[in-house]
């Protein structure tokens, strides 16, 4: 599936199909940044600063120069073509928001989940609630500057994520990058929508 070169300044139909994607992982781990380096319009953020209240209940190890932190949803959108629109909504990171994710989760069509190679076991929580709703996902390797890089089969082998789901580094800061995460996305919903109805088909 290709992006249209001008997206940005595609018009969509009336009609036009509408998709929910879901952008989940840790705390810092690049949501916020990546609904904003794609959507097509202003990015609906919902951040707040980071206060001393927050002192010994946040955990902001690896990320501690990181002020801000969302608490509701990231929202944005970017136009495929003329039929197809999709919504972003990245979800709060951190633990005492996670109660959020049901109600964000309704209706998603599939979910990115990123993961920070500083903080891999902060992307677990996000691996498990769409592993236990079947919601199709992919992990996206966010490649922040300085850390050390391990390959796809060794964040893989880290986050014990099924074969056929998809692992790919990326920089959620360039555009580009993110739209190669989310075509990554888009392709393996549909082959596993096409796998399950071939699936109906042997059974009827």
């Amino acid at each position: 599936m290709e992006f249209a070169s001008s997206d940005r300044m595609i018009r969509p139909a009336i009609n036009a199909t509408a998709l929910k994607i879901l952008i989940a992982g840790g705390f810092g781990v690049g949501k916020t940044t990546l609904v904003g380096s794609v959507s097509e319009i202003e990015p609906l953020r919902t951040e707040e600063q980071l206060t001393e209240r927050g002192a010994g209940v946040d955990d902001i190890t690896g990320v501690e120069r990181k002020r801000t932190t969302t608490v509701a949803l990231d929202f944005g959108r970017i136009t495929i073509n003329q039929e197809l629109i999709l919504y972003l909504f990245g979800t709060p990171g951190q633990d005492r928001f996670w109660f959020m994710w049901d109600e964000l989760a309704q209706g998603a069509l599939g979910a990115i989940v990123l993961a920070d190679t500083r903080r891999l076991a902060s992307c677990f929580a996000a691996i498990d609630f769409f592993e236990e709703r079947h919601v199709p996902f992919v992990v996206g390797v966010n490649c922040f500057d300085g850390t050390q890089m391990y390959t796809v089969d060794e964040v893989r082998a880290a986050l014990d994520v099924d074969p056929f789901v998809p692992v790919l580094l990326c920089d959620v800061r360039q555009r580009e990058s993110t739209k190669k995460v989310l075509t990554t996305l888009l392709e393996h919903i549909m082959s596993l929508t096409g796998h399950a109805q071939r699936a109906a088909a042997v059974d009827n």
